[in-house]
């Protein structure tokens, strides 16, 4: 079999661009510290978010060429990733990560700070495609500290510390979302889609689900009543967007992907869109209820 033509659109789809929406995540704290109106400071979250798209999309080929047989198995996969499809080889593949790390060590060599926390993420993702995704309750522990990482990206590239309330709101988040992915993979793909899967029920996934949510929202809650009671606005999106998410999980049948899910519901769309501008207002008015 020939080696498949160069194709543009395979090589951007290997870069999943529409899954650098997680790495707005990298943007929280350029809000909560106030910080949005300064120039500098947009800039330098801009950049964070920007290095963490790039060492995501490194990540994606080296997962896309590792799992090449087994996405071809899938019934999604093998139509949709690039190099299980056949619109992209191997060597092509190779090429283009190469040029994705060269563009991450400039980023990195403009804004050294963000090494640590972009090196340790490309070194944590690396051992979850080739381990970690395998062991239970690791695998989506894993997946939680990558959102983790983007909101300390974010601070430390504008020299801003995380608050242990951001830290533990966001590992909760996560954590829920990470929870309702493999709730999804069991019920559309069955447990032969993932060798973890078989360790799962969607009753467990549930009820990590369902802790993981609450714990993110009292958890929020408690952030605002006790260091930014200014934000207590933000707390009905908060729930609403909860509230939502879950819907699309039960009754759309959405949540495999939490990017589609965002990206496909506009009520999802509009509800983060409501919160980060409530949530700026009431930062930078300081109103209180």
């Amino acid at each position: 079999m020939s080696a498949p033509r160069l194709s543009l659109a395979g090589l951007v789809a290997l870069l999943r661009p529409r899954q650098w929406v997680k790495n707005v995540f990298a943007l929280a704290p350029l809000v909560f510290a106030g910080k949005f109106l300064d120039p500098a400071s947009v800039g330098l979250a801009v950049a964070a978010f920007a290095l963490f798209s790039l060492t995501a999309s490194l990540v994606y080929i080296i997962n896309d060429i590792h799992d090449r047989e087994q996405d071809r198995r899938h019934p999604v996969k093998s139509r949709k990733r690039p190099i299980a499809a056949g619109f992209v080889s191997v060597p092509q593949a190779t090429g283009l990560w190469v040029l994705v790390a060269a563009g991450v060590a400039a980023g990195l060599y403009e804004l050294p700070r963000l090494a640590p926390v972009i090196l340790g993420y490309l070194t944590l993702n690396l051992a979850y495609t080739f381990v970690l995704k395998h062991q239970p309750v690791i695998d989506i522990f894993t997946i939680a500290i990558g959102f983790v990482l983007r909101v300390y990206a974010g601070a430390v590239a504008i020299a801003v510390p995380v608050s242990s309330w951001m830290f533990v709101t966001t590992l909760c988040l996560a954590l829920y979302l990470a929870a309702v992915k493999r709730r999804q993979e069991l019920l559309q793909a069955g447990q032969e889609a993932r060798k973890v899967l078989k360790s799962y029920s969607v009753s467990l996934a549930d009820r990590y689900a369902e802790m993981s949510a609450t714990g993110a929202l009292v958890f929020y809650s408690l952030f605002v009543v006790t260091a930014r009671p200014e934000l207590v606005w933000s707390i009905p999106f908060v729930l609403y967007g909860l509230f939502r998410y879950w819907y699309v999980v039960e009754i759309m049948e959405g949540g495999e992907s939490p990017t589609d899910a965002l990206l496909k519901d506009w009520q999802l769309m509009v509800v983060v869109v409501l919160w980060g501008a409530v949530s700026a207002w009431s930062v930078w008015h300081g109103v209180r209820p």
